[in-house]
């Protein structure tokens, strides 16, 4: 079982993951080719945290699920979004 601590520290690094990516995606969305490298990274990082996620889920309990769960969808969503951003 996960313990609650830890599942805050890791929900509170992919949240950071997030807020990294998003400025990527932002920049990424207004300069197109400004910072290919930084891009590529925030994706990179947002693949790693979804696979994190992915072990954690598989010891967590019902409660811990549904917040990895949530966590999940906004680490997809961002991800389909860079992806389909023309950059």
């Amino acid at each position: 079982m996960t313990t609650r601590e830890s599942l805050e520290q890791f929900l509170s690094e992919c949240q950071q993951t997030i807020d990294y990516a998003r400025a990527h995606l932002i920049e990424g969305s207004r300069f197109e080719h400004y910072d290919d490298v930084g891009y590529t990274n925030a994706q990179l990082e947002l693949e790693r945290r979804y696979n994190e996620l992915m072990k954690m889920y598989q010891s967590a309990n019902a409660q811990q699920r549904e917040q990895l769960h949530r966590m999940r969808l906004q680490l997809q969503s961002l991800q389909n979004e860079m992806t389909l951003l023309d950059h």
